[in-house]
């Protein structure tokens, strides 16, 4: 780069780092018009579930209900995202389940009342006990865009691109609560509320 500015330099060399960086791509797992390789969650009390107008639309259960994905997944080294919306109810209105290597976590939004956030379970303690354990508010009506990644080092969540957990992963247990384990290996679920869901989607991380 004889020549150049030092500056012009440097941005050609970052360039040239970023396009020899593999880009993911995004898999849909989606089309919003069916519910395709989801079902509903077999929790026992599971509410309706139905597509309507581009969003999967889970009714109350009792207090359970959801979806779990059955096509492929990875079990590492992936971003998941999908928008999520309260439409009524008091407690959480989306727990991402998710797959974290050969263990699982579920990512709770709005439970223990409607504002608790956080990864249950870690080193066996609940959302709402452990270092992840955090406060939000979750209108109904609101979309809100849910994004969990899972690299090799840490397991990170995000709500609106903010990011509200930042987990290490070495030397952790990671565990689920008896009641979600018909989410595995990936599943959306509700507890005495209704929700809708969308824009379901994953991509492999890259090096």
């Amino acid at each position: 780069m004889r020549g150049l500015p030092l500056g012009v330099a440097l941005l050609a060399i970052l360039c040239g780092a970023c396009r020899s960086t593999p880009v993911a791509t995004w898999v849909s797992l989606f089309d919003g018009e069916t519910l395709g390789a989801w079902e509903p969650s077999p929790f026992g009390g599971t509410g309706d579930v139905t597509v309507e107008e581009g969003h999967v639309l889970v009714e109350y259960g009792a207090p359970l209900s959801g979806i779990t994905w059955r096509g492929e997944f990875p079990a590492d080294g992936f971003e998941v995202e999908l928008v999520a919306t309260r439409l009524s109810g008091t407690d959480f209105f989306c727990a991402v389940t998710f797959p974290v290597g050969s263990e699982h976590l579920t990512l709770v939004l709005g439970g223990w009342g409607g504002a608790v956030v956080g990864l249950s379970c870690v080193d066996g303690l609940d959302a709402s006990e452990n270092e992840t354990t955090l406060y939000r508010s979750f209108p109904q009506g609101r979309a809100f865009r849910v994004r969990v990644r899972v690299s090799q080092q840490r397991v990170q969540c995000f709500v609106d691109d903010e990011l509200l957990v930042d987990l290490e992963r070495a030397g952790r247990n990671f565990s689920l609560r008896p009641e979600v384990l018909p989410s595995v290996p990936l599943g959306l679920a509700t507890f005495a509320s209704a929700a809708t869901f969308r824009g379901m989607r994953y991509r492999l991380l890259g090096d």
